[in-house]
């Protein structure tokens, strides 16, 4: 029942980091992009089997498991992805920040200083 509601709410997250990275202001785009990684990080713990009596631990003595018990990898997995997706999202943010400064904005649209308008565009096809 746990893994049902976890699938839903995964597929939510997607849903909304999706809908979020779409958008053409940047923060919005940044957010979504947290929101996805954090769809990931439920979907890695949704796989590795939610199990809330059996802890991940063997005892000392043990040389084999005898029951079910938890996964502990992907518990570990979603421990390093979320330090590692925090730090990228303090260096989108520096990065949007930066850029808001320089520019004035945060539309992606408007951020289009490479092609500047009236100019001939250069071939699209073969």
């Amino acid at each position: 029942m746990m893994e049902a509601v976890f699938s839903l709410l995964v597929g939510l997250f997607f849903a909304a980091g999706i809908y979020l990275m779409l958008s053409k202001a940047i923060v919005r785009i940044l957010l979504g992009i947290v929101v996805f990684g954090n769809a990931v990080n439920l979907l890695i713990f949704a796989a590795g089997r939610i199990m809330r009596e059996v802890p991940p631990v063997m005892a000392p003595d043990m040389m084999q498991l005898t029951g079910q018990t938890a996964n502990p990898l992907p518990q570990a997995l979603i421990l390093t992805a979320i330090v590692i997706s925090f730090s990228f999202f303090a260096f989108l943010l520096v990065l949007t920040f930066r850029t808001y400064q320089e520019v004035g904005t945060d539309d992606t649209v408007k951020l289009r200083v490479a092609e500047p308008e009236g100019e001939v565009l250069p071939p699209m096809g073969y």
